[in-house]
């Protein structure tokens, strides 16, 4: 027999932010197109130790963000790019795949881990190298399929670019409208990385002898509404999405050190931020990507907070329908606070590594700003969405 359980509250921690960094993010066979996923995903593990000075032997898991967990990112990437990074074998390493917001729900789960005090010091992590294990890999390549005979009567499953699609026809989302979006991202990703916005996030990568790169490769200064206009639809001849409305095909990682409020004041350590809320919605499977909107509003609830009181926001661009969806149900008005340094249409979309990118992002620019409050949504594949609220310390 287990002893009795007391009926006494046990009092949550308070899990903060440390410190939160990425590794630039490479085109498709661009730059880190050479490295080793698992070198890829140790570089801001690494990087975190050294710019935080801690000892590695204090932290206690590796939670680490992966889609496609095959060939080199398979058998447990997030334990191996824990011994790339030299943290002691003492360090144990997890990996998890909630699609597109994998790395978003490692953080989810670091900081749960902390709030419950399963931890006082844990790396919430992502990583995909997209150029070297391709998108789709671990569905086509067998055996079997991933999803049964079952589901498949259940649901008419497509694409999600038909998904995209399919928003985007019932919300009547215009070319322009999307185009514009899109634009957008390419503008405001520009003016980010000439501001040198990105610099105390990024860790440089050396990708050649004597040779860093240093600055995210994907964005083109050049791109406008008129030279998207140009491009043709991908999924639908009649349709709005197009390759350059969409997320790039991307190579990157990230990591974000969480811990316990008590465990980084003993250190000394400055905390950047706290997680204030978190929420996850399933919607229909087959428009997948119309739950960023309800992921919103059950974080902003579980907050008790408005969309007024949040100074910045994040959401992915998988499609620029997906923004334009989630806007047309936030407030347009929304637009000028959200994505402000661009997103994965302009930046790329590293899969697994993109809820990490992302929250990095945001943390950082928090900190610049005088807003209080940061949101980060997600839409992913399989008809679900993530969101988190952060708030600046």
């Amino acid at each position: 027999m287990y002893p009795a359980r007391s009926n006494l509250e046990i009092p949550l921690s308070t899990a903060v932010i440390v410190d939160a960094v990425r590794t630039p993010i490479g085109r498709r066979e661009g730059q880190l197109k050479d490295l080793h996923a698992v070198d890829l995903a140790a570089l801001p593990l690494a990087a975190l130790i050294s710019r935080t000075g801690i000892d590695p032997a204090s932290v206690e898991d590796v939670i680490m963000g992966c889609v496609m967990q095959t060939g080199e990112q398979g058998l447990n990437i997030g334990r191996n790019a824990s011994l790339a990074a030299g943290l002691p074998h003492g360090v144990s390493g997890t990996t998890v795949d909630r699609q597109d917001a994998s790395s978003l729900q490692a953080i989810h789960f670091a900081a749960q881990g902390v709030m419950a005090g399963a931890y006082d010091c844990v790396i919430a992590a992502g990583v995909e190298a997209m150029t070297r294990i391709p998108l789709g890999v671990t569905a086509y390549q067998g055996p079997g399929q991933p999803f049964g005979p079952v589901v498949q009567d259940r649901y008419k499953l497509v694409p999600p670019g038909v998904s995209a699609e399919l928003v985007a026809t019932e919300l009547a989302m215009t070319r322009e409208y999307v185009d514009g979006l899109a634009a957008d991202s390419h503008a405001r990703a520009n003016r980010a990385m000439t501001g040198g916005r990105f610099r105390d996030e990024i860790v440089p990568v050396e990708v050649g002898a004597a040779r860093l790169m240093s600055a995210d490769e994907l964005t083109d200064s050049g791109m406008d509404v008129k030279r998207l206009t140009l491009l043709q639809p991908a999924f639908d001849e009649a349709g709005v999405v197009t390759s350059g409305n969409s997320a790039q095909i991307s190579d990157g990682a990230a990591a974000v050190l969480v811990m316990s409020e008590r465990k980084a004041a003993e250190l000394g350590l400055e905390a950047l931020a706290t997680i204030q809320a978190a929420s996850l919605v399933g919607v229909d499977p087959v428009t997948t990507l119309g739950g960023p909107a309800e992921a919103t509003r059950r974080v902003l609830d579980r907050a008790g907070l408005t969309m007024g009181d949040v100074g910045l926001v994040e959401v992915n661009e998988t499609f620029a329908t997906v923004v334009g969806a989630w806007l047309m149900e936030m407030g347009e008005e929304v637009w000028e606070r959200t994505n402000v340094n661009g997103g994965a249409i302009a930046l790329g979309h590293p899969m697994g590594a993109s809820g990490a990118r992302i929250f990095t992002t945001l943390v950082h620019e928090l900190r610049r700003s005088t807003s209080r409050y940061g949101l980060q949504v997600m839409d992913m594949g399989g008809g679900m969405a993530s969101a988190l609220i952060v708030e600046r310390l």
